[in-house]
């Protein structure tokens, strides 16, 4: 892209991003923020985490966001019996007597991995490889996978018995932690207002995976202020307990502190609400707005935060 393509593609993205949160908000009454960082998971290019309990609507938020993306999508319902090739695809041996690849439901540009912690940890490691490499390989073949590339993976809070929940490293590699709520009673009213009689929808595509890639390509061209990185390097270094940069929260409260990909998301999720905004380069204060659906799963409170009540968002806010 030419520097007057990347200005052009800054320029038009809010009225386009503006036109998508309205198709979505066609079938999803509330959920503001939730859609807000899936907006953003987009533009940077990122995976995001979707824990809420059930029927609040997760898995219709990700079919209708791939279809006013008009993109590809797949959706896999983890189980305790699911095996890492019914993910990635398999070898089989044709009519010929010769092997072929048969792809997995991960050849899609959208992936909903739905209940991704009732699966066993070789499972999902098939599906968080995929997410880091972009890429799967079989019998010695690498295949890459269709870009643009996202999953969003969704998780249940109340129920642990039977479940797999997924290792800090692997956590991770997702861009957000998204906290889907309970909506407010005159959404709720909504919501039954609108399913409980007979109604056609019609979601119109408002991206392509063209035009996705190159708001991405834009958006990594965008330049940021050294303080703003300052800002999201210290903001993070603060939750490493035993370190220099500690908070004295952060020492109190936590055992384990985010690693430098936090930082690295910090701004590019800045990067992508500023120009959700249409505010040009980002600031400290759209680090501000994404730094608890960023850090809330790479730090670890210890006991003493969960006998006095506190969460991972509390001890963000603090360091905030």
């Amino acid at each position: 892209m030419t520097d007057q393509e990347v200005i052009q593609t800054l320029e038009s993205a809010p009225e386009k991003v503006k036109r998508f949160k309205g198709e979505v908000a066609k079938l999803i009454v509330g959920q503001n923020e939730a859609i807000e960082l899936i907006t953003m998971s987009i533009l940077v290019g990122g995976h995001s985490l979707l824990i809420g309990v059930p029927g609040l609507a997760k898995t219709l938020l990700v079919t209708t966001v791939s279809e006013a993306l008009g993109l590809k999508f797949s959706r896999i319902q983890f189980t305790p019996d699911l095996m890492p090739t019914d993910i990635t695809g398999t070898e089989i041996l044709n009519k010929d007597r010769i092997f072929e690849f048969r792809k997995g439901p991960v050849f899609a540009n959208v992936i909903l991995a739905d209940e991704i912690n009732r699966t066993p940890p070789k499972t999902q490691a098939a599906l968080l490889e995929s997410m880091q490499e972009k890429r799967v390989s079989v019998g010695g073949i690498t295949y890459d996978l269709p870009k643009p590339f996202f999953v969003l993976a969704t998780q249940n809070p109340i129920e642990q018995e039977g479940t797999y929940p997924l290792p800090e490293a692997q956590l991770d590699r997702f861009l957000f932690n998204i906290a889907v709520g309970y909506p407010t009673q005159s959404e709720e009213e909504e919501v039954v207002r609108q399913t409980t009689i007979s109604r056609e929808v019609k979601i119109n595509e408002v991206f392509t995976a063209e035009a996705i890639g190159k708001l991405q390509e834009a958006l990594r061209r965008l330049p940021v202020v050294d303080e703003t990185i300052q800002y999201a390097v210290d903001l993070v270094r603060k939750t490493r307990p035993n370190s220099d940069s500690c908070h004295p929260k952060a020492q109190e409260y936590l055992n384990w502190g985010a690693g430098p990909r936090a930082s690295q998301n910090l701004i590019l999720a800045a990067k992508a609400k500023s120009i959700m905004d249409g505010q040009g380069s980002p600031t400290i204060s759209h680090v501000k707005a994404v730094a608890k659906p960023i850090l809330r799963h790479r730090i670890v409170i210890n006991y003493k935060a969960k006998a006095e009540g506190l969460s991972a968002d509390d001890i963000i806010e603090q360091l905030l």
